[in-house]
């Protein structure tokens, strides 16, 4: 190797790696039309069909696919199907600023659900600020705190519920489908973009621009709380980043236990 290849080596290896970054579009302008078509009118089949449907939005880009097509939808919609969104105590600054955007933007209150304090203060007390790490069964007490009994909460009076998961998004949500019903609820739960690719999700917030989470132009794909999440490297999966230490057919965090069961 000439003196040439080995420096240019040594220097390749100190630049940090690519990370990711939201993937291009490459379909036509009539199947994206026909994909947004879609998407109403399964907005406005839940909102026809039940009277107290909630979506759960986490704030990243699928949600805010959802949250955008609710809140510039039919009368029916808007009022048929309410955003709330799980404020865990560890969200990073730039998932809370959505929240104040999403006001500016639709003039629209994103109602939040908080842990309870107490079984936060008893998790730090017995376990530590940061035992999520320690292991999976740790960190699905510290998930079941945070999301999992505010979710409860949130869901208490609700006859459906709606998510922003795809297929694509990881090994778990494979056979996820639009309908689904809610075992542990016993509620039906929506998947409205269960079909859609990443590139057509991206396509669409550019196309309406949606306010986005400043953390996805840093290569976060997927974001969860602040010490449970990392950028991704490009060509990695799309959920590589969320509790990154542990294997990738656990990494759910309890909030859709069943796609584990699929």
């Amino acid at each position: 190797m000439s003196e040439i290849a080995i420096v240019e080596a040594a220097v390749s290896s100190l630049r940090p790696p690519a990370l990711w970054t939201a993937p291009e579009y490459t379909g036509s302008v009539a199947d994206l039309e026909a994909k947004e078509r879609e998407l109403g009118q399964r907005l406005a089949q839940i909102a026809g069909r039940f009277f107290r449907a909630r979506f759960a939005s986490s704030l990243a880009a699928e949600d805010m696919v959802v949250t955008d097509a609710i809140l510039r939808g039919s009368e029916q919609v808007r009022a048929g199907i309410r955003v709330f969104t799980l404020q865990t105590g560890r969200l990073h600054a730039e998932t809370l600023a959505v929240l104040d955007e999403v006001k500016v933007h639709y003039g629209y209150d994103i109602e939040r659900f908080t842990p309870d304090p107490e079984a936060v203060e008893n998790y730090l007390k017995n376990h530590g600020l940061n035992a999520f790490y320690d292991s999976v069964d740790l960190r699905k007490t510290c998930c079941g705190i945070r999301k999992v009994e505010p979710l409860n909460r949130a869901l208490s009076h609700a006859d459906a519920w709606l998510t922003g998961q795809r297929r694509e998004q990881a090994v778990t949500r494979s056979e996820l489908p639009f309908e689904e019903m809610d075992e542990a609820r016993g509620i039906p739960k929506f998947n409205p973009l269960a079909d859609w690719s990443e590139a057509e999700v991206w396509a669409y917030l550019k196309r309406h621009n949606v306010p986005v989470n400043a953390l996805h132009a840093k290569g976060y794909p997927s974001i969860g709380c602040e010490p449970c999440t990392r950028a991704v490297r490009a060509g990695e999966d799309v959920r590589a980043g969320r509790w990154w230490w542990e294997s990738k057919d656990s990494k759910e965090c309890g909030l859709h236990e069943q796609n584990i069961k699929h």
